[in-house]
């Protein structure tokens, strides 16, 4: 049925009898559902009576509320949803900012801050608004609107996402990515099982419904169709151009433009101009292979994860699964029934997360109350967003006080955490001593990627056809992998998932800035770019998820897109609308950001000298990689340029 009320969070009308309404609440979240009724009804007593959320817990939608508080909610709910059918699903006034903030913290369980509570109403976007909306491209000189383009590296959901906004704003742009289609990652990872490990009702554009999904943590085929249409809906697909690969770049002063030479689709070379240059590669691009001898020996199909061979049928066949990080703890328990015999190499133990919800489908009743019942769905996106949204950067924090002789720990709750996990680790592996020796990791909680699991990953390496190895591998051999106690362990076909070259930006892109500085000649291994989106001596430059940016502690790489877009935004602003041809950071704001970075993530639990492997560190042991700021702190960085900290010309 059409939509009836302007707002599309407000639900469309629906005339579902009392029983379907009633078994579609089966499947709610009661917290989410509760907040929902205050907008149905439009009085704030359902949050203030004996039906509460007991504790806000990541991934735990039905804020630990009992069984029969649940079912209480429910019944109070259903007269009250079928009362709004039969008036015609009309809303009444909405709930005043006060009491927004009042069912945030009754979702919280405990008061929200006042000075986050406005990045957590952006993000609702209760008004039907999206806040992120450019309106301001009518200010752009016509003379300077026809001679501007930006040039956007990427089409994944920050390049997606660059493009929607230089669309709203009127700039011309083009977006080229080396991939066949839109989705980055998720374009590229295709291999058996992958998903992703946020919750989907908030990795998802917070301007786009959320309604869609079939399963929390959705698996790759649904992102890629996700990105597709949002990008269709936008308009985006008429600017890209896919299998074309941006090998270089280089700022000409004279015009200050930036002039890009791509290789196109039939292997020729093409030259694009730009005023502007965003990359928006994210750091999950590049494979690496490992360095292990005799890698090109192998008789068989080998091949990295993120390009999965799909002609290559795994069923009946012994796989060398090389790595059991991210990747590695997808792949294995979803092939492990498929084939004869698995045996997966691991360097490192990893810490996980239990998650009851990491392989569940989103129920039909779910999905229905998205679609009908008015804001529920933005609500249970804040019930996605708050636990796990960096307010603060602490819990994160080495103590310098704390004996971490043992390497095992940083601080107290640091320890607590790590026997929290590690008690679930060993409920799941059982009385299996060796196992269990394998699988404990010996280095602090959260110091390493932390891996979402619902017990498939420990019961896959129970199975009698899998076998994990933590035994070093000395090389790769014609019919097999060889490790360092000379044992030899078959193989038909090997899978390396051994990460990506996450350190390395931009590579292998040569971007040639002022005075023929290259990106790479400055940046050695040691990227830096001030707030991690523009850098000193490169004009015009913008990166997405770009130095210092990936997040360990909180939100999504979307919504820190969403950040760094709308700065992006407000620079091309300054730019466009205020008689400039160029603006980059001045140095010493570029350095002072730096050297607090420093500062900070070297007291970081990702920093700690125990963690000996991490794609996380550059060769020398240091972090340049991650955010070490709390997620409200960076989303009010960026809200707004500041023209003193650049310079303009």
């Amino acid at each position: 049925m059409s939509q009836r009320i302007a707002n599309p969070h407000a639900g469309r009308q629906f005339t579902d009898d009392d029983d379907a309404i009633a078994a579609a609440l089966e499947d709610v979240s009661v917290p989410a559902l509760m907040c929902a009724m205050v907008h149905v009804t439009g009085d704030p007593s359902w949050i203030r009576g004996d039906i509460r959320p007991q504790a806000a817990v990541l991934n735990q939608y039905q804020g630990m509320m009992s069984v029969e508080m649940q079912a209480e909610a429910r019944r109070r709910a259903l007269p009250a949803l079928a009362a709004f059918r039969d008036g015609g699903c009309r809303l009444p006034e909405p709930p005043s900012a006060e009491v927004i903030h009042e069912m945030m913290s009754w979702l919280a369980c405990e008061r929200v801050a006042d000075e986050v509570v406005p990045m957590f109403a952006e993000d609702l976007h209760l008004d039907g608004a999206d806040q992120g909306e450019i309106t301001w491209g009518h200010e752009i000189p016509d003379d300077v609107r026809d001679r501007s383009h930006v040039v956007v590296i990427g089409c994944g959901e920050s390049g997606i996402l660059a493009g929607i906004r230089l669309g709203q704003a009127g700039i011309a742009y083009t977006i080229v990515d080396k991939s066949g289609g839109p989705g980055g990652t998720w374009y590229d990872n295709r291999y058996p099982g992958a998903r992703v490990d946020i919750g989907s009702h908030f990795y998802c554009y917070s301007f786009e419904p959320a309604d869609h999904w079939t399963e929390y943590f959705s698996q790759h085929t649904e992102l890629r169709e996700y990105f597709q249409r949002v990008m269709s809906h936008h308009g985006v697909d008429a600017h890209c151009r896919f299998h074309t690969e941006v090998t270089a770049a280089s700022w000409d002063e004279a015009t200050a433009r930036w002039i890009v030479t791509v290789v196109t689709p039939d292997g020729g070379t093409d030259t694009l101009e730009a005023t502007a240059l965003i990359s928006a590669v994210g750091a999950l691009n590049q494979p690496k292979l490992p360095d292990i001898p005799g890698l090109d020996d192998f008789a068989g199909p080998w091949f990295h994860s993120a390009r999965w061979d799909r002609s290559v049928d795994h069923r009946g066949k012994r796989v060398a699964l090389v790595g059991a990080g991210a990747s590695g703890f997808q792949i294995a328990p979803t092939i492990a029934d498929e084939v004869e015999h698995i045996t997966v190499f691991q360097r490192t133990a990893q810490w996980m997360m239990p998650n009851d919800n990491y392989h569940r489908r989103v129920p039909p009743g779910e999905t229905w109350a998205m679609r009908h019942i008015p804001f529920y769905a933005r609500w249970f996106r804040f019930i996605t967003f708050y636990p796990g949204a960096g307010l603060s950067i602490e819990g994160s924090r080495i103590d310098p006080d704390y004996d971490d002789s043992d390497g095992r720990a940083v601080s107290a709750a640091n320890k607590m955490r790590g026997e929290i996990f590690g008690r679930w680790i060993t409920e799941q592996v059982g009385d299996d001593p060796e196992l269990l020796a394998k699988v404990m990791p010996d280095y602090p909680a959260t110091a390493k990627r932390m891996l979402q699991d619902n017990g498939s990953w420990l019961a896959c390496l129970k199975k009698p056809n899998v076998e994990l190895i933590r035994t070093g591998i000395d090389r790769v051999v014609p019919d097999g992998i060889v490790t360092v106690d000379g044992r030899h362990h078959a193989a038909d076909i090997i899978c390396y998932a051994t990460g990506f070259r996450h350190n390395d930006y931009l590579w292998p892109m040569t971007i040639t800035g002022r005075d023929g500085i290259t990106l790479r000649d400055q940046w050695g291994d040691e990227p830096t770019a001030y707030l991690g989106i523009t850098v000193a001596h490169f004009p015009n430059l913008f990166c997405l998820y770009g130095p210092g940016t990936n997040l360990a502690h909180g939100a999504s790489l979307i919504f820190q897109s969403e950040c760094q877009v709308n700065y992006i935004m407000d620079a091309l602003r300054l730019v466009l609308t205020g008689g400039h041809q160029a603006l980059e950071p001045r140095q010493d704001v570029h350095d002072r950001y730096s050297a607090h970075y420093q500062e900070q993530i070297g007291q970081m639990v990702w920093a700690h000298w125990s963690v000996k492997h991490s794609h996380f560190k550059n060769p020398d042991g240091r972090i340049f990689t991650l955010s070490p700021w709390p997620i409200p702190t960076y989303w009010r960085w960026t809200k707004a340029v500041d023209p003193a900290d650049y310079l303009l010309r």
